[in-house]
């Protein structure tokens, strides 16, 4: 068979391969990558490269190093879908860069981060001054989120009955049918409160997926599947 065939062959064939193995990743992967899947991409896409055009290397021996490229971002996913801790230790948590319109100085070096990065992120999102920003937070997949004060935000239907209530970001509280106390403790609410509400509401922390509070007291909650069928 002529080489340019082969090559031909072996390429269309390694392309049908990454194409189902980056399904079964999912969609996530096709969003903004983190560190560790950005060198994964870099070092998949070399191999299949080389694999293509290189007929010297043997097809299967590249494939199977190709699959334990993906296999760890795989096996990362699943991980941190069923460790809260886990998918901290691998994705990392948000660095709060803003608070109450000051600007944390040592937030800032720790994501080596400077003034001038921030500010552009900030104008991105139509804010020009910090002083209008009641909390700003670098996301773990380098986006910057940001809640401005309650004056500097649009007009809504509640403000219209309590204009001076303050904007405060809502924190996750539980998540995964668990408990976050650190959460829960920056938004200045105990445990036992957080029970009281359950209970009026007969839920179980083990039916709840996710339930935000913020420190007005705004708890809302998102149950697992099985629990609106019952």
């Amino acid at each position: 068979m002529p080489e340019y065939l082969q090559v031909a062959l072996r390429s269309i064939f390694i392309l049908l391969s990454l194409f189902a193995i980056t399904k079964l990743l999912g969609k996530k992967q096709l969003s903004k990558l983190s560190f560790f899947e950005y060198i994964t991409g870099i070092t998949v896409g070399s191999i299949a490269g080389t694999l293509s055009m290189d007929l010297n290397l043997p097809l299967s021996e590249g494939l199977m190093s190709i699959l334990l490229w993906f296999a760890f971002p795989l096996l990362f996913s699943f991980l941190s879908l069923k460790s809260i801790r886990f998918r901290r230790f691998a994705e990392g948590k948000p660095t709060v860069f803003i608070k109450d319109g000051n600007i944390d100085e040592k937030a800032l070096k720790k994501e080596k981060y400077s003034v001038d990065e921030m500010l552009e992120q900030l104008r991105k999102k139509d804010v020009f001054r910090v002083t209008d920003v009641e909390f700003a937070s670098l996301d773990t997949n380098g986006d910057l989120s940001v809640l401005l004060k309650k004056e500097k935000q649009p007009l809504v239907r509640e403000d219209v009955f309590d204009i001076s209530q303050k904007s405060t970001p809502p924190q996750a509280v539980i998540t995964d049918g668990k408990i976050d106390q650190k959460a829960l403790s920056e938004v200045g609410f105990p445990l036992a409160w957080l029970v009281r509400e359950l209970s009026k509401r007969k839920l179980t922390v083990e039916s709840v997926f996710l339930a935000q509070l913020d420190s007005e007291g705004n708890l809302t909650f998102d149950l697992y599947d099985w629990t609106n069928t019952q």
